[in-house]
């Protein structure tokens, strides 16, 4: 976290200014404790520096911190590959040493032309100004490191989604080579033949009925058959014993079997 951003540089942080408020600044009461007042500024004009920001505001009070929102580090590369050298800034924070002083400015100052003088380069250019109420100094530190953590973890996951796409990309790319040396039969890429897959088709309903159907009917065919073998032991073994009983009668009698 950020420690009242302490370690910016001069273009974006200003130091408090010595000597007491200008002229027409209301007085603070007596025993009562002066308390520092927070300006957010949601427009800021090509070329507006922190030091343009102090020598416009200070003539209302004792300005004291200033910091500028710079541009996105892509949108600085994009204009200076179109030719613009410039830093812009796209939204601050500024520090008064009372708040009551910063309540007035943002009262008067809003949506009023920035540039005094008519031949100022931001005489066109409206303060767009908003007094911020109980926000602190470090409240902007946690909101910048915030910000950034923010922006680390989706340009890691805009990464891992470009690396996604790009393997997804070159499997496709990969599975189409396949797929056309095989249609032309070439060899694959270690000389030999490459291995054809065969697919099983699922077979259609009424291939799976008429299935069913051919083996309830050979299942009524070996059951008749097993039918058949069955009746034609049962007379086998009836004859059989009919004969037998007969044979052993005749053994039976005294004159033995007739020759």
């Amino acid at each position: 976290m950020l420690e009242e951003l302490q370690g910016l540089p001069e273009a974006e942080q200003g130091a408090g200014e010595e000597g007491g408020p200008p002229p027409g600044a209301p007085d603070p009461p007596r025993g009562k404790k002066i308390l520092p007042g927070i300006l957010y500024l949601g427009h800021i004009p090509p070329r507006f520096r922190p030091r343009h920001v102090r020598n416009l505001l200070s003539v209302h009070g004792e300005v004291g911190r200033i910091f500028l929102q710079p541009e996105e580090r892509f949108v600085r590369k994009r204009k200076k590959k179109a030719g613009a050298k410039a830093k812009n800034y796209t939204e601050g924070w500024v520090e008064f040493r009372d708040k009551r002083v910063a309540k007035l400015v943002a009262a008067s100052l809003h949506n009023t032309p920035m540039g005094t003088r008519r031949r100022s380069r931001f005489h066109y250019d409206l303060w767009n100004i908003k007094y911020l109420h109980r926000f602190k100094w470090p409240h902007l530190s946690e909101r910048l490191a915030y910000e950034r953590q923010v922006r680390q973890q989706r340009l890691r996951a805009e990464i891992s989604q470009a690396k996604r796409e790009t393997s997804f990309y070159l499997r496709s790319v990969e599975t189409s080579r396949r797929f056309a040396r095989r249609a032309a039969g070439a060899p694959g890429p270690a000389g030999g033949e490459e291995k054809s897959w065969g697919f099983l088709q699922r077979p259609t309903e009424e291939e799976i009925q008429r299935r069913k159907a051919g083996g309830r009917r050979l299942r009524g065919q070996l059951a008749k058959a097993r039918e058949i073998q069955l009746k034609s032991q049962t007379s086998r073994s009836l004859l059989a014993k009919i004969f037998n009983a007969t044979d052993a009668a005749s053994q039976e009698a005294p004159g033995g079997p007739d020759l």
